[in-house]
């Protein structure tokens, strides 16, 4: 998307902007750092401390080995993410792109997790080469999906997500085995900036050196890209050949942050959109601006966590999007236009498919019920249910099916509904805040009370989700409802969200496990009223969904062309985000915040041949209810009497079978 340059007294005004945003928190982290190091040592012993090691005091050798590496690394840490967050998100032209949206972070997370239950000798040397190969490997995989399709962007950003997905439910559901080994790695999963030596920032400087002054050599060609592929093409230049190398080299800083500090993300979704929100138009202003606003801001983050917790293990990563994202929110209330968006569409298979194909799969729905219901694995092992049985098993299978049937259907219709209105491939029902929302409400709950039940639950859930959606829907109203601000405000809190459960489960409370069950979107309790209620919920939005065919026909066509067309705009917005935020929040409620249903069922649908906005809709939510009965089942029968939450099993089993499907689509 184009910007007109501003007047020459707007940008001045956008520079003194741009300039506030870098040096108000980077003097506060001064100040803050020129104070913690007098706790340490007097200021006439610093040049000393870090010159001469010999025979030095324990607190010289604090300065010299702790102190000042974790302010070194904050820095380092921060200029990376934030190069590599813009590059990311101007060569996928999504606002909502990082080094997570690609596959290198849960990549080193599941080698790193892989290595500490099974390889632990392989940590020896330090986790930074574990972390490297993981990432490493798994963006391989992502380049290669990629590749068939000239690294387009949607290709790049779908195959990512699916590989980010996979990649966290498997470590997930290897911690949930074994949560006794593995509380270590929910801090670094949430990033952590403490140092023991000063190895790890003479690394991270050359490293963050070389990949900037490459991506800053390379400038020319990324710029080309803002005018399209085909423009780019029509020039001489290869946009596939670019676009790899950007992400390359972008990947390449986010692997090195990532061994050195662990996963902070926020940083590289925040810092350019700070940029941009500030004034950052060009892409060399973005450039410059946004490793410097990203840099500043770690650096304080980080002080002001050993201000307040001294030493103890707080994560760099939960403190940045507990900061960051009410700033955030603030400077999306102030903003105007976001101008970077994704336009292009999505995968689709050579031949459209009407109803005769959709029947098909809903028949495959019913038999998918069937089996979920009447085989299973008991004490005798696999076999059909007796008709004796039947009476005394539908009390605990029918809920559980009824709960996954109806919130498949709900996220995946929601997916379509989003995906479409926002014409964003990125967009699901938890970036608009409803599932982060109602995983606030039960982590306050679960911190603030020393019991929970399945009511005080509900209440929590549902304050924290309909609150949160209030805010999100507050902030992209002041700007007729943007889906890219709204995408943005939805983001962040989910982001918040993970960051701070991560939080919550390194803390060692007894109770985590019936929290990591709920966040990993699970049926176990499951009740008949329940039940009832969801597939109320479901039915109704599969009864009004298919009224809003023409606005989802419209929309992405842009605003302009939609009001010409006589769309009304704001109100087709609002409306379409009040069907997709109610069923969310009570699918959220039933089953827990799932991300791959509503992010992953539209995107089959359409690689199906189902096109035109009334059959995806159904073909969405059908798929959404195979994908969820069938993980609900497998999660209840595979390590019979253990259940695996579906949640995990929905992104561990479903995530290859889409890459397949996705490789062979068109």
């Amino acid at each position: 998307m184009m910007v007109i340059d501003q007047p020459i007294s707007a940008q001045r005004s956008d520079l003194w902007k741009l300039i506030l945003l870098v040096t108000i928190p980077a003097i506060a982290a001064m100040v803050l750092t020129f104070g913690g190091a007098e706790r340490l040592l007097p200021p006439a012993s610093w040049w000393s401390a870090l010159v001469n090691t010999d025979n030095a005091k324990s607190e010289e050798l604090l300065f010299r080995h702790a102190f000042m590496p974790r302010v070194a690394v904050s820095i380092l840490a921060g200029l990376g993410l934030g190069l590599s967050g813009i590059l990311i998100q101007h060569l996928l032209r999504n606002p909502l792109a990082e080094p997570t949206t690609i596959g290198t972070n849960a990549g080193a997370g599941l080698a790193l997790t892989v290595a500490t239950l099974y390889a632990p000798g392989a940590l020896e040397n330090g986790r930074g080469a574990i972390a490297l190969l993981g990432g490493a490997l798994t963006t391989l995989v992502v380049f290669a999906l990629a590749q068939r399709r000239q690294f387009s962007p949607v290709a790049v950003i779908v195959s990512g997500l699916v590989v980010s997905l996979t990649c966290g439910s498997a470590s997930a559901l290897l911690m949930a085995i074994n949560r006794e080994y593995t509380e270590d790695l929910f801090i670094w999963q949430s990033g952590s900036l403490i140092q023991n030596g000063d190895a790890v920032a003479r690394t991270l400087l050359p490293q963050i050196a070389v990949c900037s002054v490459l991506a800053f050599m390379f400038l020319r060609p990324l710029r080309l890209l803002e005018a399209g592929d085909e423009s780019a093409g029509s020039l001489g230049m290869r946009p596939a050949a670019i676009r790899l190398i950007g992400l390359s080299i972008a990947v390449a800083m986010s692997a090195f942050v990532v061994a050195a500090a662990g996963v902070i993300s926020f940083i590289a979704l925040a810092a350019p959109a700070f940029a941009r929100i500030a004034g950052a138009r060009t892409l060399l202003q973005r450039m410059v601006w946004s490793p410097l606003i990203a840099a500043s801001q770690l650096w304080l983050v980080d002080q002001l966590i050993q201000f307040h917790f001294g030493e103890v293990a707080f994560p760099a990563g939960a403190a940045t999007a507990l900061l960051g994202t009410p700033l955030l929110f603030f400077f999306l209330l102030r903003l105007k236009t976001v101008t970077l968006g994704s336009r292009e569409g999505t995968f689709t298979a050579v031949t459209p498919c009407g109803m005769p194909a959709l029947l098909l799969l809903a028949v495959a729905l019913v038999v998918a019920t069937g089996l979920a219901f009447f085989l299973g694995k008991g004490a005798n092992g696999w076999g059909w249910i007796a008709a004796a049985q039947i009476g005394e098993l539908a009390e605990l299978r029918l809920p559980r099916i009824g709960v996954a049937l109806a919130a498949g259907a709900m996220f995946g219709v929601c997916g379509t509904l989003l995906q479409r209105m926002t014409t964003n491939s990125m967009a699901a029902p938890e970036v608009i805040g409803a599932s982060g929302g109602a995983s606030l409400g039960v982590l306050a709950l679960f911190v603030g009370t020393s019991s929970i039940d399945r009511l005080s639950l509900g209440v929590a859930a549902s304050f924290g989700a309909f609150a949160t959606l209030a805010l999100v829907l507050f902030i992209a109203g002041r700007q007729r409802l943007s889906p890219e601000k709204l995408l943005l405000a939805g983001t962040s809190v989910t982001t918040l969200a993970s960051a701070l459960a991560a939080l919550v489960l390194a803390s060692g409370d007894p109770r985590t496990d019936f929290l990591l069950a709920w966040l990993s979107g699970s049926t176990y309790t499951a009740t008949p009223s329940q039940a009832i209620a969801t597939v109320v919920v479901a039915l109704l939005l599969l009864s009004l969904a298919p009224l809003t065919v023409r606005w989802l026909a419209v929309l992405p066509l842009g605003e302009t062309v939609s009001r010409s067309l006589g769309l009304g705009v704001v109100s087709a917005r609002a409306i379409l985000l009040c069907l997709v935020a109610i069923p969310t929040a009570v699918a959220t409620l039933a089953i827990g915040p799932l991300s791959f249903v509503g992010l992953m069922a539209p995107h089959f649908a359409r690689m199906s041949g189902f096109r035109k906005p009334a059959v995806e809709i159904f073909a969405s939510g059908l798929y959404g209810s195979i994908i969820l009965i069938a993980a609900d089942w497998a999660g209840r029968t595979i390590i019979f009497p253990w259940q695996i939450p579906a949640g995990l099993l929905t992104a561990l089993a479903g995530g290859p079978f889409f890459l397949i499907a996705m490789s062979r689509s068109r």
